[in-house]
């Protein structure tokens, strides 16, 4: 029974757990969190949204997907 207080004692000291036991750190690690995964989709979509059309560009001989990826990069380029 001593070691499992131990070990408890010592599992709610952690770094973790305090800052779950406290409302405006929590909120602000939350807030941190958010902030980070916003920035990392908006960024990431990016990425692949223009590697995405760079590649559609480089299809020209499709008639109809060539002229609409042509427009898109132009309108990308302005």
């Amino acid at each position: 029974m001593k070691k499992i207080e131990r070990e408890l004692g010592r599992f709610n000291s952690h770094r973790l757990i305090a800052a779950y036991n406290s409302i405006p750190r929590l909120l602000f690690y939350q807030f941190l969190k958010g902030i980070s995964f916003g920035l990392g989709s908006v960024l990431g979509a990016t990425i692949v949204v223009s590697i995405l059309v760079y590649l559609l560009s480089q299809i020209e001989f499709i008639p109809i997907v060539g002229e609409w990826v042509k427009h898109i990069a132009q309108e990308i380029k302005k």
